[in-house]
């Protein structure tokens, strides 16, 4: 790659990380924000994306790829079903997988691309939490459409610095997969979200 190719590359990653911080804390954040926070003139932003909704939507695709990687990543292992699901529910806060698309929702027109990957998304979760279940180490109410949602709300803790950050999320993550380790707990309130719920608000 030359010089001038790998002066963009590095522009480009800087403004997606940029972007993944300033909307996930902010989607109706302006634009000029995210130039700022990357440390790169707005004509470097616009030279790569048209505009804030342009942006929006390469970054909720980037989280739908992290997240099938991820969850690919899981079925994939042969060990014990439940550690599979619990390292891969870590893997996915870590990494953010799925958090821009959930965040940024309704700031987008969704294509037919991402419609097809947001149900490729449910059916490979809906894989590995079968899997998990025939083990007897998952409750049995929890479906493909409840793990988005709750990710979601464990990338919106936000409290103190980056490192007071992630270890708040993971302090709940760890409450949570204790919960959902109760293979034998009641019914939960209400059915789960269906697979179009959580992707369905990308409205534009």
């Amino acid at each position: 790659m030359s010089g001038r190719k790998a002066q963009a590359a590095r522009n480009d990653e800087l403004i997606r990380e940029a972007a993944r911080a300033v909307f996930t804390a902010d989607p109706n954040a302006p634009i000029a924000a995210v130039a700022e926070h990357a440390g790169v003139g707005i004509s470097a932003l616009y030279r790569r994306y048209q505009s804030k909704e342009d942006l929006l939507q390469k970054l909720a695709d980037d989280g739908m790829d992290r997240y099938l990687a991820e969850v690919e990543a899981a079925l994939a292992e042969d060990g014990d079903p439940w550690e599979a699901f619990a390292a891969f529910m870590r893997r996915c806060l870590d990494s953010g997988a799925g958090s821009p698309t959930m965040r940024l929702a309704g700031g987008f027109p969704v294509t037919d691309a991402m419609s097809a990957k947001a149900r490729e998304m449910h059916l490979a979760t809906t894989r590995l939490l079968e899997r998990v279940k025939k083990a007897g180490a998952l409750r049995r109410d929890i479906e493909a459409g409840d793990v988005p949602v709750m990710l979601e709300h464990l990338h919106g803790i936000r409290i103190g610095d980056d490192e007071r950050t992630k270890r708040l999320r993971h302090r709940y993550l760890e409450l949570l997969l204790d919960s959902l380790h109760l293979a034998d707990a009641g019914e939960l309130p209400g059915p789960p979200p269906a697979w179009q719920e959580p992707y369905g608000r990308h409205d534009g």
